[in-house]
């Protein structure tokens, strides 16, 4: 297993020696076990669309497919591996009930198919998570349970509980049931296009990518697995790196923000796994933003993870037939508007202007005639007075504008600058 430069936990870790640990045992995952999952879970999984994406494909130089597990009825692909372990419990199991711990996909895929199939389920939830994916939750009628401050703390809590009330606890990832499960996408993948040469897949726990990996390899064993996690979280690639660093802090792609994989999902990725990707938030953003204008598809942070890695390193998959998995579309609406309006602003297609001017009847309307005449196209406009340095009669002008791209922008600056207006472009 080729590893790249490790990510941003701590920069003394990348000093530490690179040694390859596994874990002690190995899971016995096949890929008998994947398609067998595949005809337990049947018709009750969409199987989604996979399609070769010409747009950017011509962008990014690859021949690019995308896997729109986005479009599962919970909007991931959790179902997959949940309905797996679910099919599989005894009668009692199913009377007692089962509980999971998650931020959200994994949650709405055990509530969805339980509340389906007549099993009692209880979700636990850090106290932080967003409240569309608690709701969403909570829809399926399954009982929703905030507790700690850290998906850590709630897996404590919900084993706990399992305990005391005698509940099935059903990992997220590191589940034989559950990867087998996830690994039926590879399998439709492959029956699309049997030519693929590389498969793109986010690592959280690593669930998705030991099933996908296990069966790709199996089918095709000179196929290519590339991984990918974020930059704050690049927990699998440390541990087989044996890089020892703290992992955290905020991220778009909390799907994978993931602080230790799976026990047994770390001995198949180290086994099956050829290369692991860090990727930005920033290199995210931009991924969620391409898919909207290009495939017109919602993708969460970590679902969209995947393209960001092709986007950032082209190079590596130049001329190659890449399946590219966009595991979940489950991001909250305020994010996503967050996420196209900074790109807009990143692309100089939406500014703010710092304008000096004297504070007397009719330069606001000249300020506007003259931005309006360009074609910018106002959106917010603010005096301040109270807050500045400037003389008493005078006021600064926050004006933000519209506009088509970097060089229109330059342009209005350069116009209200000619025109006497002492004009400064905010950053």
């Amino acid at each position: 297993m080729w590893l790249t430069q490790a990510g941003n936990c701590a920069e003394q870790a990348s000093r530490l020696p690179s040694v390859q640990i596994y874990s002690v045992f190995s899971m016995a995952l096949s890929l008998q076990d994947i398609q067998a999952a595949a005809t337990r879970i049947g018709a009750a999984v969409i199987k989604t669309r996979f399609e070769q994406s010409q747009t950017l494909s011509q962008i990014l130089g690859a021949d690019l497919w995308l896997k729109f597990e986005n479009l599962q009825f919970t909007s991931s692909f959790k179902e997959r591996g949940a309905l797996n372990k679910l099919l599989q419990l005894s009668d009692t199991e199913k009377q007692a009930g089962v509980i999971a711990m998650s931020a959200g996909n994994h949650a709405k895929a055990v509530a969805y198919h339980a509340r389906r199939l007549g099993i009692p389920a209880t979700i636990v939830m850090p106290r932080n998570t967003p409240i569309v994916k608690v709701e969403d939750t909570r829809n399926f009628d399954a009982r929703v349970i905030l507790e700690g401050k850290s998906l850590d703390e709630s897996a404590r809590f919900a084993h706990e509980l399992a305990a005391e009330e005698g509940l099935v606890f059903v990992h997220p990832y590191d589940d034989e049931q559950i990867m087998a499960g996830a690994g039926t996408v590879a399998l439709e993948m492959l029956a699309v296009n049997p030519n693929l040469e590389v498969i793109v897949v986010p690592i959280g726990g690593g669930g998705l990518i030991s099933g996908v990996a296990t069966a790709a390899k199996a089918l095709n064993p000179d196929i290519r697995i590339v991984g990918v996690e974020v930059a704050g979280y690049p927990s699998t690639k440390n541990r087989l790196a044996g890089i020892e660093a703290h992992c955290g802090g905020s991220t778009i792609a909390e799907g994978i923000a993931v602080k230790e994989p799976g026990e047994s999902n770390l001995e198949i990725i180290g086994r099956l796994v050829d290369e692991i990707l860090i990727v930005e938030d920033e290199a995210i953003e931009d991924a969620i933003d391409l898919l909207m204008q290009i495939e017109k598809t919602v993708a969460e942070g970590a679902g969209a993870a995947a393209l960001a890695a092709v986007m950032t390193n082209a190079d590596l998959f130049a001329g190659k037939e890449t399946g590219v998995l966009l595991c979940g579309a489950n991001i909250d609406s305020r994010i996503l508007a967050s996420v196209l309006l900074r790109k807009l602003v990143r692309e100089g297609r939406i500014v703010r202007y710092l304008i000096k001017i004297s504070d007397s009847p009719g330069t606001l309307a000249d300020i506007t005639e003259l931005i309006g005449d360009l074609g910018g196209n106002i959106l917010e406009v603010e005096h301040q007075r109270m807050f500045s340095r400037v003389p008493i009669k005078d006021a600064d002008l926050y004006v933000t504008v519209e506009t088509r791209d970097a060089a229109q922008s330059e342009e209005i600056l350069e116009r209200l600058r000619a025109a006497g207006y002492v004009t400064e472009l905010m950053s």
